[in-house]
């Protein structure tokens, strides 16, 4: 992500705990949130604190000039998120927090925003550590995977972020055949299309930062007109499958929705029995797991059978197997070239890539 928002031409990117801090202009912020493909929010630092109790942290956060962020008229939500704070709920110090921004509110005009949960205009979040907090304004509102696109939920899709991740590392190139031989709802497929017609994530979709006080519309609709991508209607060699009919016209209707549908040819196949489209490329699957379909002793019978397709049909491939059952590599009888750790929400999974070569890097028994 630090590469990424230095291509933005962020300043002084740099990795820290829980994401990547950076400084810029508002225009960095905007192209930040249009065209990030894998962060899930971008934050606004507008204030930090030392406190000891809920008295400093109401003083604090009261102190901040929170009208000449936003308008009263405006919907409100907090969320707080602590590490090693000495406050004992977290549900009181949210109280605190929101009544310390609306009564600042009703200090300076008499009223106060209305607090709404489910879909609100501005959130404030929070983070509160031993002795010092940290609040942020949220320039995202909804989270930056919730592209505007789906139309169609497979069962436990991916998120967008994690799949164009997932693309990212396996080092495909745009000018490579693609193929997603388990594709669900297509999510990896209309990632690497976006990727490759250059079309921003965020172009169909909202975000918090249009709610601010300090919104540039002109610079904003200057930004949107660039995100619209290449309209060439040169093909890509990218390729999806899947068992199951009502996978595939889940991931009919979302290439639609994302407009990506033309670049992408689908068919119904079954993973240990297709062929490779093409002499060489790469390979992204999230194959089910034990979360998402059929016992242990199930996928043990299985992982065995995709080593062997694997091998037998796409010698020449770069192979990338997403997921959560780490006994895979031993199942599957084939030696990763490398194993990258990533997170799907709470679950450690790994991102595992085999070079399906003639005679491939079989682990040896014992």
């Amino acid at each position: 992500m630090k590469e990424e928002l230095e291509g933005l031409r962020a300043q002084g990117a740099q990795v820290v705990p829980g994401g990547v801090s950076f400084s810029g202009g508002w225009e960095v912020c905007y192209a930040a949130n249009l065209w990030s493909r894998i962060a899930s929010r971008t934050l606004w630092r507008v204030g930090q604190f030392e406190y000891g109790n809920e008295n400093d942290l109401y003083a604090a956060v009261r102190a901040i000039d929170w009208p000449d962020y936003f308008r009263v008229e405006r919907t409100l939500r907090v969320n707080v998120t602590a590490q090693k704070s000495p406050l004992k709920s977290l549900e009181f110090a949210t109280l605190r927090i929101k009544d310390a921004v609306c009564d600042r509110f009703r200090d300076a005009g008499g009223r106060r925003p209305d607090v709404e949960r489910a879909n609100p205009d501005v959130r404030v979040h929070a983070f509160l550590e031993g002795a010092r907090g940290t609040l942020y304004l949220d320039t995202s509102g909804e989270p930056l995977f919730k592209r505007g696109w789906r139309a169609a939920q497979a069962e436990a899709p991916l998120r967008e972020n994690l799949a164009a991740g997932i693309v990212m590392l396996s080092g495909w190139r745009p000018d490579e055949p693609l193929l997603d031989p388990m594709c669900g709802g297509a999510t990896l497929l209309v990632e690497a299309a976006a990727m490759a017609r250059g079309r921003a994530p965020g172009a169909r979709r909202a975000f918090g930062f249009e709610k601010l006080a300090v919104f540039d519309s002109a610079l904003w609709e200057k930004l949107k007109r660039e995100a619209q991508g290449s309209s060439s209607e040169a093909d890509l060699g990218l390729y999806g499958s899947d068992t199951e009919p009502r996978a595939l016209a889940a991931a009919r209707r979302n290439l639609a929705a994302a407009g990506v549908e033309r670049w992408v040819q689908l068919e119904q196949a079954d993973v240990l029995e297709r062929s490779a489209p093409a002499l060489a490329g790469v390979m992204v699957m999230n194959p089910p797991y034990g979360e998402r379909m059929g016992s242990e002793e199930e996928l043990a019978r299985f992982y065995p059978r995709l080593g062997d397709a694997l091998k037998k049909k796409f010698a020449g491939w770069r192979c990338h197997v997403f997921t959560a059952d780490l006994r895979l590599p031993k199942l599957i009888r084939l030696e990763p070239s490398a194993r990258k750790p990533l997170w799907n929400g709470a679950l450690e999974c790994r991102l595992y890539e085999f070079e399906m070569v003639a005679g491939s890097r079989r682990r040896k028994p014992g």
